[in-house]
């Protein structure tokens, strides 16, 4: 039985690290009122960098590549939402169609230079350095919880925990939240405060674009160790779900996240679980999507959004 716990946990934990990572991005970037339905696409860029990066400084790096890649795939991530910015908040674009653009150029700019780079192949080549399960000292030894918690487990995942909480802090704990906040519901009045509202917003996108970064190079590394077309299928938009689900705050989406990688893990682990290993494959690989459908129609009418979220701010004098 115990065995069976420590598969279903760190099958789930690997699953929604990703999602953990970009939910909290999406959090930031309505906070702030901007909807950013383009996490997918930031997801894709995230994932490829992470990949290329990986490839290119294993050797130099070895174990500690994948936290490097991780890192540089956050500001890949960053640079990319700069376009969303842009569009938003100073060319007053409609949110869902500067999102969407995202998730239509990424795609297929990342499938152009993977062919560019590894000579017309559709994927890149397989990354040596990933990450791996992970044994925490000390806490793997607990009796009954060590093994289910803490020994071969993902790492990334519980980094995305605690920076889960770190969020939180920061949005209902400090000034840079206080007016993220205050931006996204009521622009105007946090603009007769002297608040920047531009610059708010733009804060708000990059640092989605920055986590939707780190939650592609999870994934990447994690999971899929290469890219290619079907590296990134939905979850983007799982993590937006997450993000509504938990009512746009972080630690409510991070359980979320943790909740949909549990549903997309099943497609791996179920046929170990007796209550469910009859179920045929597929309807354990869609799941996940079902689920996320029934979460946004459920839970979109009843959880209250920041109030200005989607819409374009102009200043006036």
């Amino acid at each position: 039985m115990i065995n069976l716990l420590a598969l279903i946990v760190s099958s789930s934990l690997v699953y929604s690290a990703p999602l953990i990572y970009t939910a909290l991005g999406g959090v930031f970037s309505e906070r702030s009122g901007i909807v950013n339905v383009g996490l997918e696409g930031i997801m894709v860029m995230g994932a490829f960098s992470s990949i290329i990066i990986n490839l290119a400084l294993g050797d130099q790096f070895g174990a500690f590549t994948p936290w490097i890649a991780m890192l540089l795939a956050g500001l890949c991530g960053l640079v990319f939402s700069l376009i969303h910015a842009l569009a938003t908040v100073h060319l007053r674009a409609d949110h869902i169609i500067s999102g969407t653009v995202l998730n239509l150029i990424a795609p297929s700019l990342a499938v152009f230079l993977t062919r560019v780079m590894f000579d017309q192949k559709g994927q890149t080549d397989m990354v040596e350095h990933a990450f791996g399960k992970f044994n925490f000292p000390i806490l793997a030894q607990i009796p009954v919880l060590g093994p289910i918690f803490f020994k071969a487990t993902s790492l990334p995942a519980y980094v995305g925990i605690a920076l889960a909480f770190v969020c939180w802090f920061i949005i209902y704990k400090t000034r840079f939240g206080l007016r993220l906040r205050a931006v996204g519901e009521h622009p105007q009045a946090a603009d007769t405060l002297g608040i920047d509202v531009y610059k708010m917003r733009y804060a708000g996108v990059l640092l989605s674009g920055f986590f939707g970064g780190l939650g592609g190079a999870v994934l990447a590394q994690s999971i899929v160790l290469n890219f290619s077309v079907s590296t990134v299928t939905g979850q983007g938009f799982i993590a937006m779900a997450a993000m509504i689900f938990g009512k746009w705050n972080p630690l409510g989406a991070m359980v979320a996240a943790i909740f949909f990688g549990f549903a997309q893990s099943l497609a791996v682990v179920g046929t170990s679980i007796p209550i469910i290993q009859n179920i045929p494959s597929v309807y354990l690989q869609i799941a996940p999507y079902i689920i996320t459908i029934i979460v946004l129609i459920g839970f979109v009418g009843r959880s209250k959004a920041p109030a200005a979220v989607g819409t374009t701010y102009i200043k006036t004098k």
